[in-house]
């Protein structure tokens, strides 16, 4: 599944980029982070973006990958807003509001968070740096669960920290 997720995924990208990487890159780095949480969570991971970024809507991934994975999708699909502090503030609302099997999408973000960082550092995007400085904290109280992904979030927080310590 988590192969087809995969191509369906860059397909739907098209020739979408990841700052100046193409988009498959990303998606390869959050499945590749959250692939000792099983393939579910890998074919999440592929399809993360492509509600927010495509035509492609959540029945169609109802569809093809089942209810979990497109309520998933659905929770890490940014929500609307007229910026991005107001679309990260329901988003992350939305999340905070997540438990039981849905947990999954959880990963997925934690996942998705860490790929977007350690791209950041490799590109030296500082701007966007700044800003996941800022959001970490209500990032965290809205995302994180005690034991769903804590190796995750050690590295996350590992990163976080790094970045305050040295000016940007």
């Amino acid at each position: 599944m988590k192969d087809i997720a995969r191509k369906f995924a860059i397909k739907h990208h098209g020739n979408q980029k990841y700052g100046g990487h193409p988009y498959s890159v990303h998606l390869d780095a959050v499945a590749e982070i959250v692939k000792g949480y099983g393939k579910t969570a890998c074919t999440i991971a592929y399809l993360h973006d492509v509600v927010e970024d495509t035509e492609i809507s959540v029945s169609d991934i109802k569809k093809m990958f089942g209810k979990l994975v497109a309520d998933s999708v659905a929770i890490l699909t940014d929500e609307p807003g007229k910026d991005r502090k107001d679309r990260k503030a329901k988003t992350y609302s939305k999340m905070a509001a997540v438990s039981g099997k849905n947990e999954i999408a959880l990963i997925v973000k934690a996942a998705d968070r860490l790929a977007n960082l350690e791209s950041c550092i490799g590109d030296n995007n500082e701007r966007l740096l700044r800003i996941y400085v800022k959001e970490y904290p209500v990032f965290k109280e809205s995302v994180y669960r005690p034991g769903i992904c804590d190796e995750i979030w050690i590295e996350l927080s590992m990163i976080i920290n790094t970045i305050r310590k040295t000016p940007i």
